[in-house]
């Protein structure tokens, strides 16, 4: 009977034991009060043009963003959208925003690789011209694309702006590999280079990009102050935008297809009292 108590307690003591030995995770992300979020939220234009701004100056040097086009930057909702231009290939500043860009192109006429001044029609440019490359300019990890990040992070934009103020100087008994970065809102396992107590492994992870926001880094042509934590939060609500560019229509189409299953139903119930109204139920 004894033995059996004490195998039953050992096997307690694991269970109990295992997720402190596993303990660390990350930091969950602080809430932001994005004025997208919600059934009836919207983009605020003025600050998806804070958050491309941050992303062409800084984040665009090693991540891609594929899958947008400048045009998009002119449609419904988009950061430059301007209703006098229901095309916004048409839109002349989403023109200059292009024409500041040169991308590769091939010379009709004699074959020749060149560079040209962007138009609307063409794709963000790529910062390597292939995957071996974006790894030899930093240091073997792949930059990732940034198209729909903000879906395809848990988290979405509130874990993206808070991964990128999540650096911090790492704490003591932490063992940082040559070429990383501690960052307590990164999902990682840090128990290899942990020293302290293995029931209270520090949270987050390491990371190959170092930090890239601080106080000035670009600068706002709306007077917003230009500090970390308005930076992050900015590219943030762009990169979701650039993940879900049409949630502002398909909120309102919701809200539509809502109002109209309200009416059916009174109709049909109101139908239903008028066929049946002289039958015993």
């Amino acid at each position: 009977m004894l033995r059996k108590l004490t195998l039953i307690a050992a096997a307690l003591t694991t269970l109990v034991a295992a997720p402190a030995l596993a303990a660390g995770g990350a930091k969950k992300p602080p809430e932001i009060a994005y004025s997208f979020e919600g059934p009836f939220g919207k983009f605020d234009q003025a600050q998806l043009q804070r958050g491309y701004k941050v992303y062409r100056e800084v984040c665009s040097a090693c991540h891609s963003m594929k899958l947008l086009s400048f045009r998009n930057l002119g449609d419904k909702g988009g950061p430059f959208y301007d209703k006098k231009y229901k095309n916004p290939n048409d839109n002349p500043y989403v023109k200059a925003l292009a024409a500041d860009i040169q991308v590769p192109d091939i010379d009709t006429e004699t074959g020749d690789e060149i560079t040209r001044a962007a138009v609307p029609a063409d794709r963000f440019p790529k910062p390597y011209k292939n995957d071996y490359a974006a790894r030899a300019g930093n240091g073997g990890a792949l930059p990732p694309d940034l198209s729909v990040i903000a879906k395809g992070r848990s988290g979405g934009p509130e874990y993206l702006a808070a991964f990128l103020m999540g650096y911090e100087a790492p704490p003591k008994g932490l063992t940082v590999p040559t070429g990383q970065y501690y960052n307590s809102y990164f999902p990682g396992d840090l128990s290899a280079g942990w020293t302290g107590d293995k029931h209270h492994v520090p949270p987050g992870g390491f990371v190959a990009m170092p930090p890239q926001l601080g106080p000035g880094k670009v600068t706002f042509d709306d007077g917003t102050p230009s500090t970390a934590a308005n930076q992050a939060r900015d590219v943030a609500a762009f990169l979701m935008w650039a993940a879900e560019p049409k949630l502002e229509e398909r909120n309102a189409t919701g809200f539509a297809v809502l109002i109209y299953l309200l009416l059916f139903s009174g109709l049909l119930y109101a139908s239903y009292r008028r066929v049946w109204r002289n039958e015993s139920h």
